[in-house]
């Protein structure tokens, strides 16, 4: 069997991973695919392109203008099932291949969505017997929408190199719009805009891929991707407000593991009574390299595993939004009951950025309160919390999963150096920003407040790049983060990039 190469070692698993390239044109979704092709193709895998059906068929001489809106609807209909079919014999030629395997889409099946009335659409779905859980969430490991030059590069937009294009650039804009919103709510999409060179877009793209499958690029490419977190203040405005969302109901639950270095997790994700479901394990390794193995599983893998729930963790239940604004693509999370009083009002927006901080600034949603920026800060963490005891007593409290000695600062964050219940209380600073409940939270974090001393400001901003995190009163609390990968065990079919560890404080999980 061919052996991939992650993070310069050789690892005999087999992967198979599924991403769509989307997006208008001049947006370089064809150069993309060539680039990534070639890309994987170097690191010794396997490379499939499936082509792009609709161009397949309107090479043929259909044209929609002249269809009538029964005819497109029709023609949408059967340009779907000829995509799934012919997706689907390369999906299962990956599946058969000795080497890794890549497989390329040239759009995927939401895009057909974006050229028919919603109604319509959802017509379609209900005669076939679809759903979007398992036609955007679970049929592709990764979506990723290419801007199209009609949207920020107009300078470079044309159709001359495009038989079956035509649009006029405001057309194309919309179309690009509504290419990408087709795609909100697959839980791993990223837009690539033309905030950059064509070269850096290029680069860009192939990272947020690599980032996913943890494999380290080395200096080959270098975008500075960092995912940030955002404290958000309610009520929330009305739904009105926001851009085109997706709404969904998610659950997590934390497992028992056998070891403290480790933390394990299942993920119920879905609306409408269709779900997926993922099984992650958040791991420790040498030199603070911390790593995500996420694996799709079945519901009844999710109720076989549920009994192996953690007694000290709460079930985590959120109302996760999710929305494009500004070519941004972000996710937010609504913090539902029952949970611990901790989590009550409790709103968090993430979003991953190549940015730097003053334009990512520019393009936070202006409709939400944003109170400050938490990324790294472990009282946001979910493990912590969702657990069931006050974090003033509790031994579980996480503040570093990556230490290396035996001797246990928290249930789950060995070795520290940490004895949380020698140390004299005193109450951690908090941003300014923050409401006065959260305030009231954070006094309950004394117990590790002493491995924030006061010079502990000044070490993490001299870790950071000048661009790496938004100016809000909580830079302080920010930490860098690290795309290299490392060897993970099967089964595998997303892994996270891994995480920094800036001064013992690691960024905790999500």
């Amino acid at each position: 069997m061919a052996h991939s190469t992650i993070n310069g070692h050789h690892s005999p698993n087999k992967r198979v991973y599924k991403v769509v390239l989307t997006g208008g044109p001049c947006g370089g979704k064809t150069t993309g695919q060539s680039r990534l092709c070639t890309f994987f193709e170097n690191l010794g895998w396997k490379v499939y392109r499936v082509p792009e059906t609709a161009t397949v068929l309107l090479s043929g001489g259909i044209k929609f203008g002249d269809l009538s809106q029964d005819d497109a609807v029709a023609f949408q209909e059967n340009l779907l099932k000829s995509m799934m079919q012919i997706e689907n014999t390369f999906f299962s030629l990956a599946e058969t291949c000795r080497k890794n395997c890549l497989v390329i889409c040239d759009r995927g099946t939401m895009d057909a969505s974006a050229f028919i009335p919603e109604e319509r659409w959802e017509g379609i779905m209900k005669s076939n017997e679809w759903n979007p859980v398992d036609l955007r969430d679970t049929r592709y490991n990764q979506i990723i929408h290419m801007v199209s030059a009609a949207n920020g590069a107009e300078a470079f937009y044309t159709t001359e190199d495009h038989a079956c294009r035509s649009e006029n650039i405001e057309l194309a804009r919309q179309l690009d719009n509504r290419a990408a919103e087709a795609w909100v709510g697959h839980p791993y999409f990223d837009v690539i805009d033309n905030s950059s060179e064509f070269d850096t877009k290029m680069r860009r793209m192939i990272s947020v891929v690599c980032q996913k499958l943890g494999i380290d690029t080395g200096d080959r490419l270098s975008t500075n991707a960092r995912k940030l977190k955002f404290l958000v203040k309610g009520p929330l405005p009305p739904h009105t407000v926001f851009p085109n969302f997706q709404d969904f109901n998610v659950e997590h639950i934390y497992l028992r593991t056998n070891s403290r270095k480790m933390q394990a997790r299942l993920r119920k994700r879905g609306k409408n009574g269709h779900h997926s479901y993922t099984h992650t394990i958040r791991k420790p390794e040498q030199l603070g390299q911390i790593v995500e193995v996420k694996t799709p599983i079945s519901q009844r893998d999710w109720n076989n595993m549920s009994a192996q729930a953690d007694e000290h963790h709460l079930k985590i239940y959120k109302k996760r939004r999710c929305f494009l604004h500004n070519n941004q693509y972000f996710q937010l999370d609504i913090y539902q009951q029952p949970c611990h009083q901790r989590c009550e009002g409790l709103i968090l927006l993430e979003t991953y950025s190549t940015l730097p901080s003053e334009e990512l600034q520019r393009r936070l949603p202006s409709f939400l309160t944003i109170d400050s920026e938490v990324t790294g800060r472990p009282d946001y963490s979910m493990f912590n919390l969702s657990l069931r005891d006050e974090w003033g007593v509790t031994n579980k409290f996480c503040v570093n999963i990556a230490a290396e000695a035996e001797e246990a600062a928290c249930g789950s964050c060995p070795g520290s150096g940490l004895n949380m219940h020698l140390h004299h209380h005193s109450p951690l600073l908090a941003s300014p920003k923050l409401s006065s409940s959260h305030h009231a939270h954070l006094e309950s974090l004394a117990p590790y407040n002493p491995i924030l001393p006061t010079h502990f400001e000044v070490m993490i901003k001299k870790s950071l790049p000048a661009t790496s995190t938004i100016p809000f009163a909580s830079l302080k609390d920010s930490v860098s983060m690290d795309t290299r990968g490392i060897d993970i065990p099967p089964p595998i079919s997303v892994v996270n990039g891994p995480v920094k560890v800036t001064n013992g404080f690691c960024i905790p999980e999500h």
